[in-house]
C-alpha cells in the first residue's frame, strides 16, 4: 500500500489530522523534518492554531510524528521540529 493510500484509509485518524500530515510531508525534507510555525500552517491550510495543535497531538499520539522543541541562540523557543515517522500498517 501506498504512503498516501496508507494515510487516507486510515481510520484513525481525523481528517484534520490527516490534512496536517500531508502538509508536513509535502513540506519535509529528505530526512522526513519540517519545521514549520503552527501559524504558518494554520494560515496556509485555513484552520485555526488550536487544530493544528491537535492534529499534532493526535498524529504524536498515534506514532506518525516525532516533535522536538528547537531553540534560539539566545535561548528563545523557536518553531518546533516536525520529524515525520514511517509506519508499518499491519492490513
Amino acid at each position: 500500500m501506498s504512503y498516501f493510500n496508507e494515510i487516507y484509509g486510515d481510520p484513525e485518524l481525523s481528517s484534520k489530522a490527516k490534512m496536517v500530515l500531508l502538509y508536513l510531508h509535502d513540506r519535509a525534507n529528505q530526512d522526513g523534518e519540517s519545521w514549520y510555525a503552527i501559524g504558518t500552517m494554520a494560515k496556509d491550510l485555513s484552520l485555526s492554531r488550536s487544530t493544528i495543535k491537535r492534529a499534532l497531538a493526535e498524529l504524536i499520539r498515534q506514532g506518525r510524528l516525532e516533535k522536538r522543541a528547537r531553540y534560539r541562540e539566545n535561548g528563545g523557543c523557536t518553531s518546533n521540529l516536525c520529524i515525520l515517522l514511517e509506519v508499518k500498517s499491519n492490513k
